[in-house]
């Protein structure tokens, strides 16, 4: 994928950058990412596209909106290539996604979406969405084996309460693996119901933060896990990631949920495992009600 900085993309829009980070202010495109060095990255798909809308005559507003549909295509695209079960399809649908956004982009914006939709049109637990939800998941690990390798930034532990692979939110859950590998964070993913030997794992990665992922696990089974967790690794924050609620919880403040979006929630938990606090990664997290105790200190022995 392409990208701009400012200044180039500003030069292909015949504006200044300031005007260029007006619009981005004002209507929210175009949307840079960030580079290492927290500089503006434009990709040249949505440059490009604002660009030949202005060139209509149409106002910046129009011009955006335009620009906008254009993108947006990508996402009736790879819906009517799941809908139609032409994976081949599917698979160049992505490719032109890629075109104009970065991976995570990609998923979040047109692979996710459309997942729901099929989900909407045909249930999750339909034959239609079993088909994409397998294509999605096999799509997710190939982009994550082609992502670059971790840095040395600290590991984050996700716990895997998902139900199984056609669970919806275990697509997110491999969403969520993908951004926090692109941005560097090396990620270890365990199910929840495996205790056995779990010491020694997290011995080897030293997790910094954890994350408790899907709703499909006993609460009793999931607290179990993550107390299992803090007496090997230390009392660890603990954060949720798309676990709704459930009616047998016991009233606790112990916990908080990310974002939904994996890439929001992959950069709060790349602030929290550099040492940011549980307070500033994001104002409105809100407090969940699954009960997650701290292992009592260990004595010391002469």
């Amino acid at each position: 994928m392409r990208t701009l900085k400012t200044s180039e993309a500003a030069a292909v829009l015949n504006v200044s950058p300031n005007t260029l980070r007006a619009w981005e202010r004002r209507f929210g495109y175009p949307k840079p990412q960030r580079s290492p060095g927290k500089h503006r990255l434009y990709t040249h798909g949505e440059i490009a596209a604002l660009r030949d809308a202005l060139q209509e005559g149409l106002s910046i507003s129009s011009a955006i909106s335009r620009a906008r549909e254009s993108v947006a295509a990508d996402t009736h695209v790879l819906v009517g290539a799941l809908a139609a079960y032409e994976l081949e399809r599917a698979d160049a649908a992505m490719e032109g996604a890629l075109a104009l956004r970065s991976v995570e982009r990609s998923v979040e914006e047109v692979l996710l979406p459309s997942l729901e939709e099929i989900g909407d049109r045909n249930g999750t637990d339909s034959a239609p969405w079993a088909l994409a939800a397998r294509w999605a998941g096999e799509w997710l690990l190939r982009a994550q084996r082609l992502s670059p390798p971790p840095s040395a930034m600290p590991s984050v532990l996700l716990g895997d309460a998902t139900r199984d692979q056609l669970d919806p939110d275990a697509l997110a859950l491999r969403a969520l693996e993908l951004c926090t590998t692109r941005i560097g964070l090396r990620t270890l993913t365990l199910p929840v119901t495996g205790l056995a030997g779990l010491g020694d794992v997290l011995s080897a990665y030293e997790p910094r933060v954890v994350v408790i992922a899907g709703g499909e696990e006993l609460d009793d089974d999931v607290a179990r896990w993550a107390y299992r967790v803090r007496a090997s690794s230390g009392a660890l924050p603990v954060l949720l990631f798309r676990r709704g609620g459930r009616d047998d919880r016991t009233r606790t403040t112990g916990a908080r949920h990310l974002a939904s979006a994996p890439t929001i929630a992959a950069g709060q938990l790349a602030d929290l495992a550099e040492g940011g606090s549980r307070e500033s990664i994001a104002d409105d997290l809100e407090f969940d009600d699954l009960a997650v105790p701290t292992p009592p200190r260990r004595r010391l022995s002469a």
